[in-house]
């Protein structure tokens, strides 16, 4: 395998039209002497010489380079913005990239362009992301990832999730000194604590992708985040606003503040160039050292430090609780492959998404399980659809309804199943078609249930603090490569610029506290998401993979969302919408985000402020649903494969409610 990767990594140099302003640390960088060719890639290695591929097409039909800077630029900032007009499907014949910033994207499907896997571009994507919206995800972030390996038709679920500290209990997020139960709670609070910041597991697993499914050179991945790092890129928007929301509490970090804040001390604002070398240094000793580079050796030790910090940068030297991570935690993670939650739906459909530690996973299954009882082909959306389109009352009612029911059994049952067993026979009790039928027939079709009540089992865990998370700091993206290779990646920081304690160029991520924060309820019962050494915290992300049939045998589409608590709600919305309504990627993606967790309201997204959803809202309160009508940030990417002039075609579909793009094989 090395010497093979070595070999891609040759070509890639020798290209006559090499990766898009990449960056590497190649001591030699001049063409192939006159008149010799460059070597031809191996066969297992399919190189795009399209010089238009992975570029996007502006308004007046010409190409343009993402991050050029020219007039149409996707990756120029733009005022913020709840919604983009305008959004249509995009094609490709070979490959394609759906990312929620165009920098990221841009340097996916250069990856893809170069002859590389799914599993590279997912590589190159995450490197630029924690640069470029290290408000949703980070490298010493965690990540699910779901992929499929076309050779061999098989689907693997990666957990990249963070873990707590060897010595952390469950009163971690509680109290100061775990032990004394008169100890005040974590200062400034538990997310500006040190508590919040868990052991980092996106880099570890994104390497054992690669070694198992990777084409290219592992350093040669990381060559565009560098560039960008070294020779800098315009704030965008999104990363903007949550640098000035965040202002007082990145005013603690004496790193973030030499980064973000310029020389009066101000925050740094959308469009302003920023320059990150202490990333770039990170992304080199990476590209260098793999995954051990984060966690063994100087940027392991720096990691602890800064999570150690007990004062404030700030003149006020404002206390901090520290993280009892060690070096030896760092070490000592380990990403897991995990088997996915697969179910058939209308025995026409395969879905495949996340297993616990998510429980994203088996709630969208069980959504659809539910859902599979009633025709749903009649209540799609109306209006103008390439915009979001308006649901029909009964769909909203029947979908909402569903995830009622399947989010009682999330609430109770799912955890960390290295921790805490599942019910039953575990994922094949929950997901049993008898036992959604049964709570199908629950549904009343004149009235909203309100709440509902959990399944019963042959067997029951301890029942788990409700998550009303609602979080800004997730991203998603999807990718297919010319082989035909997929990943759907969720990748997160937790909250918005996570726990805002930042070293050697990136952040570290508060994800600890999607924990309960008490290890016991006020009857005393055990919670099962309590805090344990070394347990992950129950997740609700849900890269979700679905196939025609009743196996993983011809793949049909890659989706997911960030959005807390509501993922689950914003995959089923996209599923139903592209398989049950038949819409293209970029409406099922665009389409109003609706759905409802175990709560008497039902959401109703208003983001794009140019639908009427008065009658949806009425018709709803009709059947007794109580209406949260808010705007909602998803960030869904989506791909779907169709049939266009005859020919296996991409169709993507990336969120109008963020920043993202989809470029592929072609201008697009």
């Amino acid at each position: 395998m090395l010497n093979k990767k070595r070999l891609s990594l040759l070509i890639l140099m020798a290209l006559s039209l090499p990766l898009a302003g990449c960056g590497g640390d190649s001591d030699d960088d001049s063409p192939p002497t006159a008149g010799t060719p460059p070597p031809e890639p191996p066969p297992s290695i399919v190189v795009d010489a399209d010089p238009s591929s992975c570029s996007h097409v502006a308004g007046d039909g010409t190409a343009v380079v993402v991050g050029s800077g020219q007039g149409g630029d996707p990756a120029a900032p733009e005022p913020p913005s709840g919604y983009r007009l305008g959004y249509t499907a995009k094609y490709a014949s070979k490959y394609m990239v759906v990312a929620n910033t165009p920098l990221a994207t841009k340097a996916g499907c250069d990856v893809l362009k170069a002859g590389g896997s799914a599993a590279d571009a997912a590589i190159a994507v995450q490197a630029v992301l924690g640069l470029v919206e290290p408000q949703s995800t980070t490298i010493a972030g965690s990540a699910f990832m779901m992929y499929y390996d076309a050779a061999t038709k098989t689907v693997t679920a990666y957990d990249g999730r963070e873990t707590a500290p060897a010595a952390a209990t469950g009163y971690y997020l509680r109290r100061q000194d775990q032990a004394d139960a008169a100890s005040p709670e974590p200062v400034p609070n538990a997310r500006r604590s040190g508590r919040s910041i868990g052991v980092p597991g996106v880099m570890r697993m994104l390497e054992m992708a690669h070694e198992e499914h990777g084409k290219l050179a592992w350093n040669s991945l990381f060559d565009e985040g560098i560039r960008l790092a070294d020779e800098g890129f315009r704030i965008p928007s999104r990363m903007g606003s949550a640098l000035a929301g965040a202002a007082n509490s990145l005013r603690l970090d004496a790193d973030a503040v030499a980064l973000y804040f310029d020389v009066n001390g101000n925050v740094k604002e959308a469009g302003d160039t920023l320059i990150n070398a202490p990333y770039a240094r990170t992304l080199r000793a990476l590209a260098a050292q793999g995954a051990d580079a984060l966690h063994t050796g100087r940027i392991a030790q720096d990691i602890v430090d800064k999570a150690g910090q007990t004062v404030g940068a700030d003149p006020a030297r404002t206390p901090i609780t520290p993280s009892l991570m060690t070096v030896d935690d760092l070490a000592a993670y380990q990403p897991k492959k995990r088997t996915p939650v697969c179910a058939t739906y209308r025995d026409a459909y395969y879905v495949c998404s996340m297993s616990p530690p998510s429980s994203g996973g088996i709630a969208v299954a069980q959504t659809l399980g539910i859902l599979e009882n009633f025709d749903l082909s009649g209540y799609g959306p109306t209006g103008p659809l390439d915009e979001g389109g308006i649901p029909s009352v009964m769909g909203v009612h029947l979908v909402s309804e569903a995830e009622r029911l399947a989010y009682a059994d999330r609430d109770k049952y799912v955890a960390d199943t290295d921790f805490v067993a599942l019910p039953g026979l575990g994922v094949a009790s929950m997901l049993d078609k008898s036992y959604l039928r049964s709570r199908s027939m629950l549904i009343n079709t004149a009235s909203s249930m309100g709440t509902a009540m959990p399944g019963v089992f042959d067997s029951a865990t301890a029942r788990l603090a409700v998550d009303r998370t609602v979080e800004y700091g997730t991203t998603h993206f999807s990718i297919v490569d010319t082989y035909g290779n997929v990943a759907s990646v969720t990748s997160t920081v937790e909250s918005s610029l996570g726990s805002y304690h930042m070293v050697n160029g990136f952040l570290l991520s508060n994800q600890l506290t999607d924990f309960s924060a008490d290890p016991v309820d006020g009857s005393g019962n055990t919670i099962a998401n309590r805090v344990e050494p070394g347990k992950r915290p129950r997740s609700t992300m849900a890269p979700t993979l679905v196939f025609r049939g009743t196996d993983a045998g011809d793949f049909l589409m890659a989706t997911g969302s960030p959005g807390g608590g509501a993922i689950i709600q914003y995959v089923v919305k996209t599923v139903v919408g592209a398989v049950d309504w038949k819409l293209n990627a970029q409406q099922a993606t665009s389409l109003v985000n609706f759905g409802a967790a175990n709560s008497v309201n039902t959401n109703i997204d208003t983001s794009n402020t140019t639908l009427d959803t008065s009658g949806l809202i009425s018709g709803l309160q009709a059947l007794n649903h109580g209406i949260n009508a808010s705007a909602q940030s998803s960030g869904i990417s989506t791909i779907i494969r169709v049939s266009k002039d005859g020919a296996p075609t991409l169709e993507g579909g990336v969120d109008p409610r963020r920043e993202g793009l989809v470029l592929g094989n072609g201008a697009l």
